[in-house]
């Protein structure tokens, strides 16, 4: 899961949107170094990470990309979900236009930006005015951002190749999605996660 995934999920299970979005920056114990509430957020973020990566269907996935990136091929789900999420959330979730509910996460985020890590701050300095998590529909975004990625981290070049994978199995990683994505729902719901 991505930015979009964790936040839906923290809000489904009414944990810290803070926690949950900023715990890919925070190494290691994160007790006494934020409240109770982002620390529980963080730790859901990281169950979250450890339940979708043995899940049953992301293991399939993984199947999909040719041996040159299925190294990176966890990495570059985790963007493809958000985007299946994105895509799909008026029929996920009917109640809340998706640009509505980013702008709900962004206010309760960035009051408390300042106690976060500089990496995470920087994020955020692009996350929310370049509309990322609402671009991800797009798929020449989720291209964009494989790129980026791979530009940034040298260690993960294959990124910007395994887009061609994506696009190739499509069909077959949407109908991934629509297997797991929705029960997860219901557990974030059930506060199972």
């Amino acid at each position: 899961m991505n930015f979009l995934a964790h936040l839906h999920l923290a809000k489904l299970a009414d944990s810290s949107l803070l926690g949950n979005l900023m715990a890919d920056f925070v190494r290691g114990n994160p007790d006494g170094l934020y409240s109770e509430d982002v620390t529980h957020g963080i730790r859901m973020h990281r169950r979250v990470d450890v339940m979708t990566d043995s899940l049953p269907e992301v293991k399939v996935a993984r199947e999909f990309f040719s041996a040159d990136y299925r190294r990176v091929s966890p990495i570059t789900l985790d963007v493809v979900w958000d985007h299946f999420l994105s895509l799909h959330w008026d029929r996920l979730c009917p109640e809340t236009p998706l640009p509505l509910f980013i702008n709900q996460c962004r206010l309760a985020i960035e009051p408390h930006l300042s106690a976060t890590p500089e990496r995470f701050r920087n994020l955020n300095t692009y996350l929310w005015p370049q509309r990322w998590m609402e671009r991800y529909a797009e798929l020449a975004f989720i291209k964009d951002v494989l790129q980026g990625m791979a530009n940034r981290r040298p260690k993960l070049a294959a990124l910007a190749g395994s887009f061609y994978d994506v696009e190739r199995n499509y069909a077959l990683l949407e109908r991934q999605f629509w297997q797991f994505y929705p029960q997860m729902m219901q557990q974030a719901r059930n506060k199972q996660i």
